[in-house]
């Protein structure tokens, strides 16, 4: 009886899975998907004026309704090696051109990119193009924050000039509103593990000087700044799926 009995569930549970499946394949549901990507990035505004190129990743997560439409939070890293500041450390350099530690020792010093975003965002997904009415074309818009600097980094060394709070007179630290938009295609597979997005993203923020002065220059910051950030984004996603209750009940 108990062989006879799981011979005519296997099929039942089967059926089951295959609901879940043909679910996704055939109709929009409702879902959390977590997200995680990396993007290359070209700087624009006042931005362009301080660095270069750079490369950001980002973590997020957002609940897609059965409408398609969906809702999520997101941050973001930025950094890079493109710092287009010259002079930065003129009032460092001795007259050999050299920048000594607090030995008197030649000091090796790396100027570096780095800055971070987090927007909570809203957006929808058209099913235009994708193996499912899951997929397709994305237009996401958030609204959040920016912030990013001049990392100055002396390695093992240690210079005075360039320690504490002195260094607020260096690193051009600035941060501010931001807004973000996303144009992309996210793919949710029928099956299995693929599922991915990748797009043009678009970030602009109005930010402002957080060290009004700067040491190099002996001038004030530019008070209010308009940085934009635009680049290819693309990264894996992980949806979430609502469990789908495949079990036999006896009355």
């Amino acid at each position: 009886m108990i062989a006879l009995r799981h011979f005519l569930l296997a099929p039942l549970l089967a059926f089951g899975v295959l609901v879940h499946a043909q679910n996704i394949r055939d109709s929009t549901i409702a879902l959390v998907a977590v997200q995680a990507s990396y993007a290359q990035q070209f700087p624009g505004g006042d931005m362009a004026e301080r660095f270069g190129t750079n490369s950001n990743v980002g973590l997020g997560a957002f609940r897609k309704f059965r409408n398609n439409y969906f809702l999520g939070a997101e941050g973001s890293f930025i950094f890079g090696n493109n710092v287009s500041e010259p002079g930065i450390l003129r009032n460092v350099i001795n007259s050999a051109g050299q920048i000594v530690d607090a030995d008197g020792a030649q000091a090796d010093v790396f100027l570096y990119e780095r800055g971070w975003t987090v927007f909570a965002t809203a957006g929808r997904i058209f099913p235009i193009i994708g193996p499912n009415p899951n997929s397709g074309l994305v237009l996401k818009f958030g609204g959040g924050y920016m912030r990013h600097k001049v990392r100055v980094q002396t390695q093992k060394n240690v210079v005075p000039q360039l320690e504490d709070e002195y260094l607020e007179g260096y690193d051009r630290l600035a941060a501010g509103p931001a807004a973000l938009a996303y144009l992309g295609y996210q793919h949710f597979a029928d099956r299995g593990r693929v599922n991915f997005h990748i797009g043009l993203e678009f970030m602009a923020g109005a930010t402002q000087a957080l060290h009004p002065y700067n040491f190099d220059t002996e001038q004030y910051n530019k008070a209010n700044r308009f940085d934009l950030l635009t680049g290819i984004r693309a990264g894996w996603t992980l949806p979430i799926y609502k469990k789908v209750d495949t079990a036999f009940h006896y009355y």
